[in-house]
């Protein structure tokens, strides 16, 4: 069967291999991006207040510009 993956779609049918990760920082907070490798090679990110509700859907390329990002502190402002 062929799954056809789309932002927004619920994150409840969002079928893969292995589970929703979440950053260790995170754990316990309630307050968490999650994310999970699809099987086709994308990622999905989901909230995890929310994990029954929409799944948005990221290329690995464009997973790797947001992390690389990250990584070198870009988003740094958005979290004070």
């Amino acid at each position: 069967m062929v799954v056809h993956y789309f932002n927004g779609m619920p994150a409840d049918l969002v079928e893969a291999t292995g589970g929703w990760q979440k950053a260790q920082g995170s754990q316990g907070t309630g307050a968490c991006a999650e994310l999970r490798k699809l099987n086709d090679g994308q990622v999905a990110v989901r909230n995890s207040r929310f994990p029954d509700g929409p799944a948005l859907v990221f290329t690995v390329a464009e997973i790797e510009a947001f992390l690389y990002g990250a990584k070198n502190g870009e988003f740094d402002h958005m979290a004070v």
